[in-house]
């Protein structure tokens, strides 16, 4: 909200005039439901006699006295700020206020379990919502140290940054857990989770001959599934690998990992206190690549611990530093220090994929983007800063060498540590154990957006000896910026045995419209050439035409995993950009599904199966196309060995396609046990994909899923019974859902998110159809009114994209998107922001289903 906003310019006039040193912070959780008691009295030095203000949300001030004067509460505190006047060279400054739970996963979040009907809170703090839980300098350049003093329920654990203190009885029933303070951090770091937590506890030897205390937490009602063992050894090999990487010792004191409920992200990386989503205490099986998933992401989190932990951004337009850091981080410690040796493929399926599709939106921008405020930073959580930053690094390392990359990463933690800095210091560190000038790659790597292709131009003699060979760059019109790319390029053959083996490797630079590769000339052309292999570079790739026909053909002949996936997304870059149409693509991915090996890369697959299906398929012939997907779909389960991880997701995906009474009959037989395939165990969570595809395909209704819901009355239940009421193909069931999401606003975030997802699961699309005008109108009080993270799930989660189509049969999407964008001008630049992504989304779908037709 406006009155909620900061911007970049009031944070650094801010820094120029007062800077905190320590903060106490006292709360009181026994308050009752609503609201909780807040104490903070934070030291801090500043300019004598200027003015500023610290930063606070909450229901009620009681108190706010400024080196000993009482200020009047009603007239400094207005919106989220308390307003300072008249400052001392060294002040101290207590606010008292009744702050509020919160239930949208930002601020402290209040979670009461169905189990057992116990209370769990944690704190979501990232970008600025500490000022929920207590008055502070919200802005990561004014760090300071932090002591908590929480009183709660006895026979509650409470963790925080410092190590837990024994509690001390307040009450009857209620004891004070005094924290030492911390090291100095930046605020949004900082955390605090209380309630019945179980606690799994360990160890680990740091570098320096510090004992590290390990803790592992999750619900008590989810203890039986939390595998501890197994999430310490992941964090233990990353522990040896950073403490190795970065020459520098854990930061912290110790270190724990907390699986906590609605939460937003997957992870937040708060000082030797990481949050994780409950979604990674596995419950039921889960496919390999979200265990593996989980790894990266215990390993995105640890790497913070140095880079963004101790060495934080000055301003969010850094963001990107941090995030693509540690995700570049964390892919080459689980690729050298875990069992999943083949973490790259999952980078390039995933993460690339994610970057790729971010770059090419009309909001794409340069990695080191331009942050004015904070509405703009809560919309930059994206592929580009994410993905693409990442991406970007790791062409980084293959041009200035691996080791050179973490020596200057090494010097900048030493010169850094407890600091802030910018981009600058972390290239001055680099040029110097490099050698490398980077002002010209940083130029046009990070201040540059787009994408640019690179395309094998390749001619040969009669006898097949290559003649020529040049590797072409193309960038878009919208961003025309060719790059230095370091790459190597692959040529492939088939053996004896029928396997598809590398045979000729050169790695050179290349920059420029057109780049020769002379050590390839006279070699008898290889019959599938890869020009971006091992996949150094960050760019789009193309095949040629015979090396494309290879693939086809042969796609699962592949020995390796990482350039099978190189070749799937070649596909699928050529199907989103027009090149190819959608049932050429869904040829391919269903003839060679079956036989791919990667999980993340079949989970990618799949997802990017169903987009082909809905949205780039020609309308005319997208209902038979479906049934035709499907029932490949169930072929392939069927087919597939017994157990595996391929046999799983193909029944999941399966069950979210059913249409036919053929496939309901299927499910309703796997869900009642009245046909098994060998080795498929459905349990819990799959129980409810069956059912719920059940429900979609008009097959079941609200008896079954009362029935299932009471077989499973637990949080993940009632969200999954969400989902699944959602999806019922009624007119009925689409308006329940758009009263208490859009209408009312009661909802917690999680299953705000489950009903989003089911609303969508309309295979006739006229359901959805009374809902697009309504969302227009509704969008810009939605953003207006409610918190960043649910007004976000709303304008994303309910765009009529699937109204999108060229036969234009029920609403003309883009002029109705253009006529809202006109209307909203420049007031909202966030929203404007994602409703454009949203328009760029049913752009691309007109275009590739006109495709598919011609």
């Amino acid at each position: 909200m406006p009155g909620e906003n900061l911007t970049r310019l009031e944070a650094r006039e801010r820094a120029e005039v007062l800077s905190p040193s320590s903060y106490l912070v006292e709360l009181d959780l026994t308050q009752g439901e609503e609201t909780f008691t807040s104490r903070t009295t934070v030291q801090f030095t500043a300019t004598p006699g200027a003015s500023s203000f610290i930063d606070l949300i909450a229901p009620t001030v009681h108190e706010v006295v400024l080196n000993g004067r009482s200020l009047p509460v009603a007239e400094v505190f207005a919106d989220s700020r308390i307003q300072l006047t008249d400052l001392a060279a060294e002040n101290e400054l207590t606010v008292v206020a009744d702050c509020a739970y919160m239930r949208t996963g930002e601020g402290l979040h209040r979670f009461v379990d169905p189990v057992d009907n116990e209370v769990y809170l944690y704190s979501q703090f990232e970008v600025a919502d500490t000022r929920r839980m207590f008055a502070v300098f919200e802005q990561p350049d004014l760090k300071a140290t932090f002591s908590f003093t929480v009183t709660a329920p006895a026979h509650w654990k409470v963790v925080s940054n410092s190590p837990t203190p024994p509690p001390v009885p307040a009450g009857e029933r209620t004891s004070t857990w005094s924290f030492a303070a911390t090291p100095v951090l930046p605020c949004y770091v900082t955390a605090l989770v209380a309630g019945p937590y179980h606690r799994v506890d360990g160890e680990l030897t740091s570098r320096d001959g510090r004992t590290i205390d390990l803790g592992v937490f999750c619900r008590a009602s989810l203890a039986e599934h939390l595998d501890a063992e197994n999430i310490m050894d992941i964090t233990r090999a990353g522990f040896a690998f950073y403490e190795e990487a970065f020459d520098l010792a854990y930061p912290y004191e110790k270190y724990d990992q907390l699986f906590v409920p609605e939460f937003n992200a997957g992870a937040m990386e708060n000082a030797g206190c990481v949050t994780f989503v409950e979604h990674y205490v596995f419950r039921s099986k889960a496919p390999e690549a979200t265990v593996e998933r989980r790894a990266v992401t215990i390993l995105h989190e640890l790497a913070h611990m140095w880079f963004g932990d101790l060495v934080t951004m000055r301003w969010w337009n850094d963001l990107w530093l941090n995030e693509s850091f540690a995700e570049y981080a964390s892919t080459l410690a689980t690729a050298e220090a875990t069992r999943w040796t083949e973490a790259w493929t999952t980078f390039a399926s995933l993460e690339k994929s994610w970057a790729y599709r971010q770059d090419q939106l009309p909001s794409t921008h340069p990695i080191v983007a331009e942050i004015n405020d904070l509405e703009d930073v809560e919309v930059n959580f994206d592929g580009i800063t994410y993905a693409k930053g990442a991406s970007v690094l790791k062409q980084l390392v293959a041009w200035v060498g691996k080791e050179s990359f973490l020596a200057g990463v090494a010097a900048y933690f030493r010169k850094h540590a407890f600091g802030n800095t910018e981009l600058e210091d972390l290239l001055v560190e680099l040029e110097a154990t490099s050698g490398r000038d980077l002002s010209t790659w940083s130029r046009v790597w990070l201040q540059e957006a787009g994408v640019t292709t690179l395309r094998p131009e390749v001619q040969t003699d009669a006898t097949g000896r290559i003649t020529s060979f040049v590797i072409a760059q193309e960038a878009p019109g919208s961003h025309p910026v060719l790059r230095p790319h370091r790459v190597a390029v692959g040529g492939y053959d088939m053996d004896a045995t029928g396997a598809l083996v590398r045979t000729h490797r050169v790695e050179l630079d290349i920059d420029g419209p057109a780049t020769p590769v002379p050590e390839l000339v006279g070699l008898t052309r290889p019959q599938l050439i890869l020009v971006n292999d091992d996949d150094l570079a960050y760019a789009k790739i193309r095949l040629d035409e015979g090396s494309l026909q290879v693939a086809t053909d042969h796609l699962a002949a592949f020995t390796e995993s990482l350039p099978r996936s190189l070749v799937w997304a070649a596909a699928w870059d050529m199907t989103r950009d027009g090149e190819w149409p959608a049932h050429r693509y869904l040829d391919l991915l269903l003839a060679n599904l079956g036989a791919e090996t990667d999980s993340t890369t079949t989970l990618v697959l799949l997802r990017q199966l169903a987009t082909a299906v809905d949205f780039y398929t020609d309308p005319a012939r997208r209902d038979e196309v479906a049934v035709e997907v499907a029932d490949r779909l169930w072929a392939l389960a069927r087919a597939a060995e017994a157990g595996s991880d391929s046999q799983f997701q193909l029944v999941r995906a399966f069950a979210g396609r059913a249409s036919t009474a053929a496939h309901t009959t299927a499910l309703a037989a796997l869900l009642a046990g009245e046909e098994t395939l060998p080795g498929l165990t459905v349990d819990t969570d799959l129980r409810w994909d069956l059912l719920t595809g059940l429900v979609a395909a008009g097959a079941a209704g609200e008896e079954e899923i009362a029935a299932e819901l009471d077989r499973d009355a637990t949080a993940t239940g009632q969200r999954a019974a969400a989902t699944a009421r959602a999806s019922i193909p009624t007119a009925e069931a689409k308006e329940a859902v758009w009263a208490s999401v859009v209408e009312a606003d009661d909802l917690p975030n999680a299953v705000q998110a489950a009903v989003i997802s089911g609303f969508g699961r309309a295979r006739d699309r006229a359901l959805l159809a009374p809902f697009a005008e309504r969302y227009f109108r509704s969008i810009e009080r939605v953003w207006t009114e409610r918190t960043n993270e649910m007004a976000q799930n709303i304008v994303i989660g309910l765009y009529p994209a699937k109204l999108a189509d060229i036969d234009a049969s029920h609403l003309d999407v883009l002029g109705r998107t253009d006529e809202f964008l006109d209307g909203l001008g420049d007031r909202l630049p966030a929203l404007r922001r994602l409703v454009v992504e949203a328009r760029d989304t049913a752009r691309r779908a007109l275009a590739a289903q006109a495709r598919d037709r011609a």
